[in-house]
């Protein structure tokens, strides 16, 4: 029964996508868009109940499963960005020609995987939830099937992301094979109990299994998917992309670096902090001469990922509950911005900065919700990103006071900031000084102006009001024994 009990959140998505399946087979409803907002309300419901779920201290599944209070914050975070997807698919089902019902149920398999992900314990059950989440992922960027930037973007996904799913393997089979163990739990105790630095095939390894990661975070050099399946993927999955699969990806690297990785620190905390700096300059560097949002956010998305790796580098308390604070809030901001993005392309029918042009008069909550986003994203105070950015900061300063060379990551970081600040505004620019050529007022439907305010709230909720978050954060890092 504790086995069902801590896949119930699982299940539970699992079985509301199947039966969108059954009823479109068999009793279709005509008007998809209601079907996507009673999915939205399906999952906003499960959000809720996890908040009355308490976590496990034992394992389950032959100790692969957890459900301590790391799983539960980011399933959670998860749920959250489901429910805000769908509500974006509902908005988006126009500009689907077929499948629709089938597009609903790909993104709630999706983030079962992902769900799955937050209680990995194994790198088995790492691999098997991964590539669950990874091909649908393939199916639903290239979901678009008319439109070439949408098949160009699920096949450079496609192609990418198995290649990354070959390293991972080829990692856990070298892991395997020097330690004797999958497990998370048994391998720190096994290389707790070795003396000398550990075997060079046991590196190797763990390099090819931190390759297989960095292309899940989109880091240097395993970014160049990003830019381009932001752009050409249909608009809810490059939400999902951001939001979900991003954090996933950091679920998984500090699961395996603060859990399975942790008492051979040595051996990998340069190596991120390294590419925590040039993922950082690449990412905040490559946005400055787009003029397609999406492309934009794809390079900031990979900008973001360099700020969350200073936190992973860090290797401290404060760095681990950093980096699930900022994921935090980075779902309500990106969120928000996408769902700001959706409703001006229904309209316009183009995601290029110029077609924002003027959005502060044609709808003023779409140009505010956008406009806050990207000063949340630039680390603009009272928002939330301004905090988040400053945990990050100060973890890696508390750092630095043993190990001066983090203070060169920390210099790299603040360049980084300053850096971003120009095509952030950019935008605000378009939004609020720049003329429109259509000044067409856009209507905005009921559920998008909900879930706009809600994420509005949450920006600056967060920024001004942290604490919940941050007790929230620091005790989901606490499962990790760092100090």
């Amino acid at each position: 029964m504790m086995s069902l009990y801590a896949i119930q959140l699982e299940c539970l998505i699992s079985i509301w996508g199947i039966l969108i399946l059954l009823v479109d087979a068999f009793k279709p409803i005509p008007n998809k868009r209601t079907v996507g907002y009673l999915a939205a309300g399906f999952v906003a419901v499960a959000l809720l109940y996890s908040f009355a779920m308490q976590p496990v201290p034992d394992t389950f599944f032959h100790g692969m499963f957890r459900l301590d209070p790391f799983a539960l914050y980011f399933k959670r975070l998860f749920l959250l960005a489901l429910a805000a997807v769908l509500l974006m698919a509902a908005e988006f089902s126009p500009r689907i020609e077929s499948g629709v019902a089938e597009f609903y149920a790909l993104l709630m398999f999706c983030a079962v995987g992902m769900l799955l992900i937050a209680s990995v314990n194994d790198f088995i059950l790492l691999f098997v939830s991964l590539e669950l989440v990874t091909i649908t992922f393939y199916v639903l960027a290239s979901y678009l099937r008319r439109q070439i930037p949408s098949l160009e973007a699920g096949t450079k996904y496609l192609i990418l992301g198995a290649l990354s799913s070959g390293f991972t393997v080829y990692g856990i089979a070298y892991i395997f094979g020097t330690t004797g163990t999958t497990n998370f739990d048994k391998l720190a105790e096994i290389l707790n109990s070795q003396t000398g630095p550990p075997a060079s095939a046991f590196i190797f390894g763990m390099l090819l299994v931190l390759t297989g990661l960095g292309f899940k975070i989109a880091s240097v050099p395993f970014q160049v998917w990003a830019p381009d399946v932001y752009q050409g993927a249909p608009t809810p999955v490059t939400a999902f992309l951001a939001v979900g699969s991003k954090a996933a990806g950091f679920a998984l690297l500090l699961r395996v670096l603060y859990t399975g990785l942790l008492p051979v620190s040595l051996s990998w905390n340069a190596l991120i902090a390294v590419l925590a700096g040039a993922t950082l300059l690449y990412g905040n560097l490559g946005a400055i001469p787009q003029h397609n949002i999406k492309r934009l956010l794809g390079y900031s998305s990979i900008g973001h990922a360099g700020y969350m790796l200073m936190g992973v580098a860090a290797v401290n308390a404060l760095g681990a509950g950093a980096v699930l604070f900022y994921l935090g809030q980075y779902a309500f901001t990106n969120l928000c911005a996408f769902l700001a993005i959706i409703a001006v392309t229904a309209a316009t029918g183009s995601d290029e900065i110029p077609s924002f042009s003027g959005l502060g008069k044609r709808s003023p909550i779409l140009g505010l919700a956008l406009f806050l986003s990207m000063m949340s994203l630039a680390g603009i105070p009272p928002l939330s990103g301004f905090f988040g950015k400053f945990q990050l900061f100060a973890a890696v300063v508390q750092r630095a006071q043993t190990d001066s060379k983090y203070y060169v990551l920390a210099a790299i970081g603040a360049v980084a900031v300053v850096i971003s600040l120009y095509f952030y505004l950019g935008v605000g620019r378009a939004i609020y000084l720049q003329e429109a050529e259509d000044a067409t007022p856009i209507v905005v439907s009921k559920p998008m102006r909900f879930g706009l305010v809600v994420c509005m709230v949450a920006m600056i909720g967060i920024g001004i009001f942290q604490r919940p978050l941050v007790h929230a954060s620091i005790m989901a890092a606490k499962v990790f024994s760092l100090h």
